[in-house]
């Protein structure tokens, strides 16, 4: 039986092993637990310990030494439920957070974002505004990592559930790879609106703009992006979009 969730209890992958293995043996020597996983025994002895001191494991001596069982479940229903108390504690300050956040930021903000799992927290932000504002790049996900590129499908899915539109100024020539340019019909079911650049004009980086941010992403197997959060700078950069910016007929 594999059991990685319980790594949110605060358990290491080796007390997982070693539980996991008391679990399915029943009663356990230490022998036993070493046969099933792959530490060495000084380890076993510590890790066992460790989940005697958390009452996870209980032991009983026998004329050969100690034989180890895991306490009842109720045990791990106790845990999870001081892990709930917890999160759910913090849960109840987020609007304090919020304040807190909102009140002591600068009037001009910057960060920079590393890595797939910040950019898709930066998109999910994304959707809280009315719409997205893309400039160039081809809006070039399709150049990220294939689980980017399937974790942006899914996100477009969100986008058009909570119809909240995407207009997308697209380099010369390119194009996502679900919106056909002249698709106006699709367009127009997917809160999606087209335009292309001058073909003079290109960038691999793409620029996003959405409520007062503007962020400068490079899409790659491990993505980043440069936000400023100004309404001021967003809004010089929106007339740059507005200029180039064409309904198709």
């Amino acid at each position: 039986m594999e059991l990685p969730e319980l790594s949110q209890l605060d358990l290491s992958p080796g007390q997982i092993q070693v539980y996991t293995a008391v679990l399915e043996l029943g009663i356990a020597t230490l022998n036993h637990i070493q046969e099933k996983v792959s530490l060495d025994r000084r380890n076993i002895y510590d890790i066992l310990d460790r989940l005697m001191e958390k009452g996870l494991i209980s032991y009983t001596q026998s004329k050969g030494g100690k034989v180890y069982q895991c306490t009842h479940p109720n045990k791990l229903k106790e845990e999870i439920q001081k892990k709930e108390e917890k999160l759910s504690d913090l849960k109840n300050k987020l609007p304090q957070i919020e304040s807190l956040y909102n009140y002591s930021r600068p009037e001009i903000r910057a960060e920079v974002l590393r890595g797939n799992e910040a950019l898709k927290s930066l998109l999910n932000e994304a959707l809280n505004c009315p719409a997205t504002y893309w400039i160039g790049g081809n809006s070039g996900v399709e150049q990220c990592s294939e689980e980017m590129h399937y974790w942006f499908k899914r996100w477009t899915k969100k986008r058009i559930e909570l119809k909240k539109f995407m207009y997308d100024l697209v380099d010369y020539g390119t194009s996502l790879e679900d919106f056909k340019p002249n698709d106006l019909a699709k367009h127009k079911k997917s809160f999606y609106k087209y335009c292309q650049l001058p073909k003079n004009l290109s960038s691999p980086m793409v620029i996003i703009l959405f409520g007062n941010k503007v962020a400068q992403v490079l899409w790659s197997k491990q993505s980043f992006a440069v936000v400023i959060e100004s309404e001021e700078i967003k809004e010089s950069f929106m007339r740059y979009f507005n200029y180039f910016w064409k309904e198709p007929d």
